[in-house]
């Protein structure tokens, strides 16, 4: 019984020091929402057919570039769990995204909507510079995983659906329409309005936890921070990062670095004036 004992405390002591240290501590700030099996939202949410539907799709996407990288992805479909969050860990070569059905149970949340999360998560693991500053040298930041969900993953999730009628469906703002017409051609700027839109279905989750104001498109978070924060930035941060990754006109096929904030993505060094991360979390290098 005393061997047992200790043996649970050295486990306990390892997974809550996992979380201190490796990045995961969620998608969402820690919350104490729950949403079992059978209380999906009668106006949103994702059945466990959908559910399953997009982690595989990502999965399949990415199992390989992972591979490549040194690594092996592993996606635990927690759908019976009702907790409202989704999470990144590492144990040795297994480089883990954990996604809950409670998050996906949650109105706010479209198809859209949770292959952004999964987009997030894997961004933890092969999103970029910038990375954690404390204690974790593997994770991209929250901000730098949110920009390279919307500026890398989605667009390739995204391209091979028929994105003009399903953008036809969604009531996009027209400005939103309008400003992804200036960044990129037709095709694309259908997935960049798509992109925008799983954005703001989040961005509807996190104001419902949180509760903070609504985020809206064209009332960008004003605040410019003095070096980078790895924390969640705010809301309107948050879907100002989203928006920003969609309209940044750097291709999908061209890799960010670990290293290099520039690589890969809309900089100031670049000469870009669009796309760029926003200063609410982003502090660019010169």
């Amino acid at each position: 019984m005393k061997f047992t004992a200790i043996l649970l405390a050295l486990l306990i002591s390892s997974s809550s020091m996992a979380c201190s240290v490796d990045g995961s501590t969620g998608f969402l700030p820690k919350n104490d929402l729950y949403i079992p099996v059978g209380m999906k939202s009668m106006d949103g949410g994702l059945n466990s057919n959908e559910f399953h539907r997009v982690i595989t799709k990502i999965e399949r996407l990415y199992s390989r570039e992972i591979s490549s990288m040194g690594g092996k992805l592993v996606i635990n479909r927690s759908w019976t769990d009702g907790e409202v969050n989704a999470f990144a860990s590492r144990e040795g070569r297994n480089w883990m995204v954990t996604m809950t059905g409670g998050l996906a149970r949650h109105g706010a949340i479209t198809e859209d909507g949770l292959a952004l999360v999964v987009c997030h998560e894997l961004g933890h693991h092969i999103g970029g510079a910038p990375k954690k500053s404390i204690g974790n040298s593997w994770a991209s930041s929250e901000g730098q995983s949110d920009y390279f969900a919307a500026l890398k993953c989605l667009r390739r999730v995204f391209q091979y659906d028929n994105n003009e009628k399903i953008v036809e469906a969604m009531g996009a703002p027209s400005y939103v329409k309008a400003n992804c017409t200036r960044s990129h051609g037709r095709a694309d700027r259908d997935i960049c309005v798509r992109i925008a839109m799983a954005g703001m279905s989040v961005a509807k989750l996190f104001q419902s936890l949180s509760g903070e104001k609504a985020a809206a498109f064209n009332t960008p978070d004003k605040r410019k921070v003095a070096v980078n924060d790895d924390r969640h930035p705010a809301t309107q941060c948050r879907l100002d990062t989203f928006y920003q990754g969609a309209l940044c006109e750097r291709s999908m096929n061209e890799d960010v670095s670990q290293s290099d904030e520039v690589k890969g993505t809309c900089h100031p060094k670049l000469g870009d004036r669009r796309g760029l991360r926003p200063s609410c979390w982003f502090k660019a290098k010169k």
